[in-house]
């Protein structure tokens, strides 16, 4: 659990406010797969059957990954995570790896694909975290503006 005196920069978002988060952000990758499929279009549908399908969720699963992975090591933030003032960190405090990145792309995939049990992890877990950011030594703390207007004057 946080304590009074843990900084404001690792200090744990509360769980509504991650979920609520979520639920943008799947707003936001819907509309982003959207405009990013149209190209590709063409494509599956002159495939057979079974495989433009597949050629279009892994299509997805990139696309969706891409952005993800390029917010949380260029910020930490997601477009999101910027409007709910949340921040993905290392547990540590530090800022989050390339490969980190896509390890907790990918387990918050497979969490998804297995009905949702990454997510639903939170609850049980003794700080609230997510399964993926359990797993990938990650979390979600909040962002502190004025740290983050020292950091980009200072250029760290």
């Amino acid at each position: 659990m946080q304590t009074l005196t843990q900084p404001a920069a690792l200090r744990a978002v509360p769980l509504v406010r991650r979920l609520l988060c979520l639920v943008y952000e799947a707003l936001l990758l819907a509309a982003l797969v959207l405009v990013a499929s149209f190209p590709l279009a063409p494509l599956v549908q002159a495939l057979p059957p079974p495989w433009g399908v597949y050629l279009q969720r892994l299509y997805v699963l990139v696309v969706a990954g891409a952005y993800l992975v390029w917010s949380w090591r260029h910020g930490g933030q997601t477009l999101a995570m910027k409007t709910w003032r949340i921040r993905l960190v290392r547990t540590d405090g530090a800022p989050v790896g390339l490969k980190q990145a896509w390890l907790r792309y990918a387990l918050a995939v497979l969490g998804l694909l297995a009905g949702g049990l990454g997510f639903v992890w939170a609850l049980w877990d003794r700080e609230r975290q997510f399964l993926h950011d359990r797993l990938a030594n990650t979390r979600l703390v909040e962002a502190d503006e004025r740290l983050n207007a020292a950091r980009h004057a200072t250029g760290r």
